[in-house]
C-alpha cells in the first residue's frame, strides 16, 4: 500500500519509519512483514547462511535500504553481497536479494519489486512463501521460475538453501 503524499528523497532518507517502508517514485509503500512465520523464516534463512558461508565470502544483511533506481528504494527482507559493500545505503546491485511472502502480498506487486532488482544488476533474486511453502528464483536470464528441486541455489560464489529445512 502507498501513501497519498509526495515526499522527497531526502526527507525519506532522514526519517525513521517502523517498520521501514521502500520508496518509490516520491511515494512510501509499506512491506509485509510482522507475522511469526514470515519472521521465524527469514531468521532461519539468515542463521542457515550465516553459519555456512565465510563472511570474506559473503556478507547477509536483513531489511537493508538499496537504492534500485534513481526514485526508488526497496528493502529485500535478505539481500547478500560478496564482501563488504562499503556502503550504508546500497547503490550497487548485491549478489542476491530474498523475499519472504507474507499472506498480504500481491503477485504483481512482488514482480514489480523483482523486475527492480533485476533491472539493478542483482543476479539472484529468491521469493519464498512460507504459506504454500513454495520457492521461486528469478535472473534476467531465466526469469521468474518456481523451484522444485527443493534447493534453491546461486553459482560464482555457490550458494545453496535446502528449503526442507526452511520450510520444516
Amino acid at each position: 500500500m502507498s501513501t497519498g503524499t509526495l515526499i522527497s528523497i531526502e526527507e525519506y532518507l532522514k526519517s525513521v519509519y517502523r517498520p521501514d517502508c521502500d520508496y518509490v517514485d516520491g511515494y512510501l509503500e509499506e512491506r509485509n512483514l510482522g507475522e511469526r512465520t514470515h519472521s521465524k523464516l527469514q531468521a532461519r534463512i539468515l542463521t542457515y547462511l550465516t553459519t555456512r558461508y565465510e563472511p570474506e565470502e559473503i556478507e547477509i544483511y536483513p531489511e537493508l535500504r538499496v537504492q534500485v533506481k534513481t526514485t526508488r528504494f526497496r528493502i529485500p527482507d535478505l539481500c547478500v553481497t560478496l564482501g563488504d559493500p562499503g556502503e550504508e545505503i546500497l547503490t550497487r546491485p548485491p549478489f542476491l536479494c530474498i523475499e519472504i511472502l507474507s499472506p498480504d502480498d500481491r503477485m504483481s506487486r512482488v514482480e514489480t519489486r523483482i523486475s527492480d532488482y533485476l533491472e539493478m544488476g542483482v543476479r539472484y533474486v529468491w521469493v519464498l512463501d512460507p504459506q504454500t511453502k513454495k520457492a521461486f528464483s528469478a535472473t534476467s536470464a531465466d526469469g521468474l521460475r518456481e523451484v522444485k528441486t527443493g534447493l534453491l541455489e546461486t553459482s560464482d560464489p555457490r550458494l545453496e538453501l535446502p528449503l526442507a529445512e526452511m520450510f520444516r
